[in-house]
């Protein structure tokens, strides 16, 4: 094995931190599956190959020369169609450079074997999913729209921000503003709004319905933070919600619409279905 501090070379394979030069290649092999890496692909549109600008960086595998595997480093980890020799490399990489992300995301079949080779050095996970359906959507919803779901405006951060702050509590088991991180998540929810990918139904001063577009690349956004106030429950806001996210953001964003629900969560998944996703794969998160 030889290093240094951008290139690893074992055996017949090169790992490396990926830069400019390797856009072109990079970008082949996110359109291998365009829908399961919209989040890579929506990280080079905002800042290219650039690790400061990307919140971490990419680093490739390279077999006979040519890049077949790639492994987003940043807040989150997240594998690009790895092949048994590049998970090999990624993996001791980053048993020696430490665990600095919060999940290890992606396509079920990247993460999972991923994650049984770094379970040693970086565990114990908080929690493992191993089996989220990735579903998307490529044309109108199948259900009418509920015209009050609108794009949320600058003046309401602070509306918006409470359903949030709920709802990823709810969903990962933690809050997104404890140890002192409340300042950075507003501003993260205080972007969304900025740049137009923030939707809700308000009524009286309330979020009832409220979702959030996390990810756009060339041709896909990807739908996070789907959420119904515990109160109005059953009744239906969520067909009519997510219909209406659908209908704009088809229409403004992307043409196609992805997203991934826990396996269990039977009721969402019924509901996405209605408004006419399809399952189109398998994702799985590891949470620190």
């Amino acid at each position: 094995m030889v290093e240094d501090a951008a290139v690893t070379v074992t055996g017949t394979g090169v790992l490396r931190v990926l830069g400019a030069r390797d856009l072109p290649a990079l970008r082949t092999l996110l359109d291998r599956d365009p829908v399961a890496h919209c989040f890579v692909a929506s990280r080079l549109v905002a800042a290219g190959a650039d690790a400061w600008a990307l919140g971490g960086g990419i680093w490739g595998w390279y077999d006979d020369r040519a890049l077949v595997s790639a492994l987003y480093v940043g807040a989150n980890l997240v594998p690009v169609e790895t092949t048994p020799a590049a998970r090999l490399a990624f993996a001791d990489r980053a048993r020696r450079t430490g665990r600095r992300c919060s999940s290890i995301v992606g396509p079920a079949a990247d993460v999972l074997p991923l994650w049984e080779q770094l379970a040693a050095a970086w565990g114990p996970a908080r929690e493992v999913r191993a089996c989220q359906p990735l579903m998307a959507l490529a044309s109108a919803p199948h259900v009418p729209v509920d015209h009050e779901v609108r794009r949320v405006r600058p003046d309401e951060l602070d509306v918006l921000l409470p359903a949030c702050v709920a709802m990823f509590t709810e969903e990962v088991g933690v809050s997104p503003v404890e140890g002192g991180a409340g300042a950075a998540y507003r501003a993260r929810i205080a972007e969304l709004i900025r740049t137009g990918r923030a939707f809700a139904r308000i009524e009286d001063g309330e979020v009832v319905f409220k979702a959030e577009i996390g990810a756009v690349s060339p041709g896909v956004a990807q739908v996070q933070g789907v959420w119904v106030t515990p109160s109005r429950r059953g009744e239906g806001l969520s067909l009519g919600g997510m219909a209406a996210v659908v209908d704009i953001v088809r229409a403004s964003l992307a043409p196609v619409v992805q997203l991934y629900v826990n396996d269990y969560n039977t009721v969402a998944r019924r509901s996405y279905r209605t408004v006419g996703f399809d399952d189109v794969g398998v994702f799985a998160t590891v949470l620190f």
